[in-house]
């Protein structure tokens, strides 16, 4: 029972030093968040302007206002 303690406090301890050199190699080599840079969101293009889609201008379901 000693020997499996040992192992997986080995184990758990390799895996926090790959997630650190990861993290570090992630930190060095990406690119930097300046502030007032948009967050880039990825969707299809030709998607439905889902902020805009009210009863009002044309969309199908109300809007989330108690009322």
């Amino acid at each position: 029972m000693k020997r499996i303690a040992t192992w997986s406090f080995y184990g758990i301890g390799a895996l926090a030093i790959i997630y650190l050199a990861l993290y570090a190699y992630a930190a060095v080599t990406g690119r930097g968040v300046l502030p007032g840079d948009p967050i880039h969101i990825f969707r299809q293009p030709d998607g439905v302007d889902v902020t805009l889609a009210t009863p009002e201008r044309g969309g199908d379901h109300a809007p989330a206002v108690a009322r």
